[in-house]
């Protein structure tokens, strides 16, 4: 959620790192500093807002060169969003500055120690410990600062991500990992670091991402890395696959209507070098499992958190429907806390986009534990959970910036058809009906094309319903992820109450909140459950409420609809990719109506990286 930004070489180093932290806006934030090494001394600038209003201040104090800085955009977890919470955090000296993301689990119990001792605490967060501690390893003679870092972190448990400045040795930087990202991005003469890739891709392709319980030691001209232990270790620097310009906004008015339209080309750019369409079947060469071994699977278990769940449940009916293999899609969140019973013949997918959600995270870490057969779902080949599963289905979307995923999802629901045709292929599913699906996921892409060809019918219906206070979305089957990720999207960008439920359970009680201020958006593919779709927009019509229907069917002229957004039918299985489509551009013109912030949603980030 929080980010960081860190730089040691020539340049101007405030400008640079208020670049980075402005290319990590994205990720959700409520405060905002920078701080330097001058003259033996830290001076750090914090404000509570946005990166911008760090400008005025940091150019009336931080001017001049310095050899480096760290800098971090805080989302509050221990503490309200103030001034004195704001990251970096400093030692009672002013000695040691300190960025850091993640969550100290033992922080209550140091800070009574550092208090103690006499040591003066002046925030409420659990980061600011670790400027203390690391203060006190050099005051007890710790060798270098990365040695008293090392030492400090001895101290707690949790995750962090965290980057440190010392006055006396300001030309160094100090990096460290554990549960939390940080990448070293290497320059010509210059060095950078971050949580994320997206601060430095504009100033270096070549990174070096940290493993959890390593430390690196960064100048200008060098860095090094070693374990917690004081062992070294060699990091070659690898090649940023996500290129710069993807966040940037090219003329469009926002970034989610920029990746909204992105769609297209990102689902051409999955499919590339995938289809078989001689042998009806696709190609998944991250997958490092053999024909035998994927047939011998008795069941498929997909965990996510999000839309990447809602994803994960669309999975779990293709893979259960095109392969017959039971499948089940579970919230990461929640699995990581359930003692998971595994077993030698499931396969385990772990689904992200950013690949480090933490939750996601922690559970591949304690299924693997177990023995389990984990594989990864992600969009960032270096993330921790694409490194830490080893194998898996890269989703070729590209940099994703804004906080309501759209091209990311689309992507992720893509890869699990292309996993269900695989796995189908290689047990039941007829070579005629693999080449029926291979035909129709090459098709989709033009189809989106034409879907987001309605904008303006889309948004005429959703700024009809922009005043609701409440909607219901509603799908049985195929339809039913749908209708959840459709509800998510509206709810977390135009603050509208939005519930989903099964169309099936609608009589089972939901049907007593039906009144004519309740619009209900039903989702209705092409498919064998059609009729009892359209028996349920009769119950609702029955009781005035409004019926927004998205289908893919041709719909009797007689059924009670009140506005419907058509989508060009592909197939039953992938229709519910493209139905998805709509309730993204749905909620994006309800948010706008209402002049909400599409990409900054209150209460939220792009990327969890907290547990």
């Amino acid at each position: 959620m929080c980010g960081i930004v860190a730089y040691a070489g020539p340049g101007d180093t405030t400008a640079i790192l208020l670049e980075g932290l402005r290319r990590l806006e994205y990720r959700g934030y409520d405060s905002a500093g920078v701080a330097v090494a001058a003259r033996r001394k830290i001076k750090r600038v914090r404000v509570v807002g946005r990166v911008e209003e760090l400008t005025d201040p940091v150019g009336a104090d931080l001017t001049g060169s310095y050899p480096a800085g760290i800098a971090h955009t805080r989302w509050a977890s221990h503490g309200p969003a103030t001034t004195a919470n704001c990251h970096p955090h400093t030692d009672g000296s002013g000695r040691i500055a300190i960025a850091h993301n993640g969550i100290l689990d033992n922080a209550e119990q140091l800070r009574a120690e550092i208090t103690a001792a006499g040591g003066v605490l002046t925030s409420d967060t659990d980061s600011e410990v670790l400027a203390h501690l690391i203060a006190a390893q050099l005051e007890a003679g710790a060798e270098s600062l990365v040695a008293a870092t090392s030492a400090a972190l001895d101290r707690v448990r949790g995750t962090y991500g965290v980057v440190v400045l010392d006055a006396r040795e300001p030309d160094t930087i100090v990096a460290a990992r554990h549960g939390s990202p940080v990448v070293i991005g290497v320059g010509d003469g210059e060095m950078f670091i971050a949580s994320d890739p997206a601060a430095i891709a504009h100033h270096t392709r070549k990174v070096v991402y940290l493993d959890d319980g390593e430390l690196a030691t960064v100048t200008a001209g060098d860095y090094a890395t070693i374990t917690r232990d004081s062992r070294r270790t060699i990091k070659a620097p690898v090649e940023l696959t996500a290129a710069a310009e993807g966040y940037e906004l090219d003329g469009y008015p926002d970034f989610m209507t920029r990746e909204m339209h992105a769609q297209p080309e990102a689902m051409r750019r999955a499919l590339a070098g995938r289809l078989d369409p001689r042998w009806g079947t696709t190609r998944l060469d991250g997958i490092l499992l053999d024909a035998r071994e994927l047939r011998s699977l008795r069941r498929v278990t997909i965990f996510g958190c999000g839309s990447a769940y809602y994803a994960a449940e669309a999975g779990a009916l293709l893979i259960e429907q095109l392969a017959r293999i039971p499948a089940e899609a579970q919230p990461a969140s929640e699995l990581r806390y359930r003692n998971p019973v595994v077993d030698s013949d499931t396969l385990y997918i772990a689904v992200s986009q950013s690949g480090e959600t933490a939750d996601t995270l922690v559970a591949v870490e304690e299924l693997q534990r177990k023995g389990a057969r984990v594989i990864g779902c992600v969009n960032v080949v270096g993330s921790s959970i694409g490194r830490a599963c080893g194998q898996g289905m890269f989703l070729h979307a590209g940099p994703e910036v804004s906080v309501a995923s759209t091209k990311a999802v689309t992507n992720m629901t893509l890869s699990f058809a292309m996993l269900a045709v695989l796995l189908g292929r290689i047990r039941d599913l007829s070579p005629a009906d693999g080449a029926r699906l291979v035909a129709g996921l090459e098709k989709l892409p033009a189809q989106v094309e034409q879907i987001l060809a309605d904008d303006e019918h889309i948004a005429q219906i959703a700024r009809t319903y922009a005043n609701a206070s409440r909607m219901f979305f509603l799908g049985q089957v195929r339809g039913w992820p749908v209708a959840r990720e459709g509800a998510q999207k509206l709810k977390e960008i135009s603050y509208i109450h939005a519930e989903a439920y099964p169309g099936s359970e609608l009589k089972h009680g939901p049907l007593a909140l039906i009144d004519e201020s309740m619009p209900s958006v039903v989702v209705i593919p092409d498919d064998d459950v059609l009729e009892r779709n359209l028996s349920t927009i009769e119950q609702i019509a029955a009781r005035g409420g409004p019926v927004i229907a998205v289908t893919s069917a041709e719909l009797p002229k007689s059924a009670p609809i009140t506005h419907m957004i058509r989508v060009p039918h592909n197939s039953p299985e992938l229709d519910p990719i493209l139905l998805t489509i709509p309730l993204q551009m749905f909620a994006y013109h309800t948010a706008v109506a209402l002049g909400r912030d599409v990409d900054k949603p209150r209460n939220l980030a792009k990327s969890v990286t907290v547990a």
